[in-house]
């Protein structure tokens, strides 16, 4: 009598998953010296751009949605576990000092709390309820994007995040890396990167993640694009928080103005480091009262702004 065990339907579930096929040309990899197995390494790794690129109409019209959510004020909220939601951390964490976002705006949800960034929450990717809990925890609103991230297709967190981000009419986008994936089904918009079996079988660690992280950069960095925070393939909004940063808010006056050092160092000065307004009173021959005030009657484009200043 076959066994219809919760076990025994999650290794089923779990065998007919591309992400999780066992390659038997690979069963001795362990004998093969080091520099085969980084050769065979980076073969795999060069499949994935080519499965990305398969999906980049879905790719870019889930951007296209939520750029039009975010313009409106609404946030960007990633929902994953295990290295899936890490990423989602990772990309999060690092729009505010990439674009000067608040930390509010994008942010990433991981199965299992700030704890499982590093290391194992046993049973949080299993609990539909905690993503639930995690939203409400955010105020969700429709003018929301939620991301569900899932190498599976299938991670009950990321499924469940979806689906109630869609029953309280938030945009919804389905990350996964297998086809006839619940999470793609769940959302509005489904992105579904398949990359095959893996090296090591079921480390979805390795080419799934590394697709799930060009496909978070995309959306994160062409969002930004749209929103106007950039200017050409400059990083106008870039927080100077460091001195390196510094250095960079000085390069990127330069690089967009042309402007000698010592114009961009008053610029700078007058305008309390903000690179946008710097480049605007350069470009514009403005003061920086009236270039912080075109940009905020043009949501932050800059181009927009310098436009109406010529104008």
């Amino acid at each position: 009598m076959t066994s219809t065990s919760p076990y025994h339907q999650l290794r089923a579930e779990l065998e007919s998953l591309t992400t999780e096929a066992f390659r038997p040309e690979l069963s001795e990899i362990d004998r093969l010296p080091t520099l085969e197995i980084a050769r065979l390494m980076n073969a795999e790794d060069t499949t994935v751009p080519a499965a990305v690129a398969e999906r980049l109409p879905q790719i870019a019209a889930a951007i296209d949605a939520v750029a039009e959510r975010m313009a409106r004020g609404g946030r960007l909220l990633y929902a994953g576990a295990g290295t899936a939601g890490r990423l989602g951390v990772l990309d999060a964490s690092e729009c505010p000092p990439t674009f000067n976002t608040e930390p509010s705006q994008v942010i990433g949800l991981i199965a299992g709390g700030p704890e499982a960034m590093v290391t194992s929450v046993e049973g949080a990717e299993d609990s539909r309820e905690l993503a639930v809990e995690a939203l409400d925890a955010l105020g969700l609103t429709a003018r929301d994007t939620v991301v569900g991230v899932s190498a599976s297709g299938r991670t009950p967190y990321a499924v469940g995040a979806v689906e109630h981000a869609r029953a309280r009419g938030a945009l919804t986008v389905g990350l996964a890396c297998n086809t006839g994936s619940a999470l793609a089904a769940a959302a509005e918009h489904g992105i579904e990167v398949v990359v095959g079996p893996e090296l090591l079988t079921g480390s979805t660690r390795l080419k799934a993640g590394t697709a799930q992280k060009l496909v978070l950069n995309m959306i994160s960095t062409i969002t930004m694009i749209r929103l106007g925070k950039t200017y050409g393939n400059l990083m106008v909004d870039v927080r100077a928080s460091n001195d390196k940063l510094r250095a960079r808010s000085r390069r990127i006056v330069a690089l967009a103005t042309g402007a000698p050092e010592e114009d961009i160092e008053k610029a700078l000065a007058a305008t309390d480091g903000e690179v946008k307004i710097a480049i605007l009173t350069l470009l514009a021959d403005i003061d920086a009262p009236t270039a912080a005030h075109l940009l905020t009657h043009t949501d932050g484009h800059l181009r927009a702004a310098l436009d109406q200043a010529r104008g």
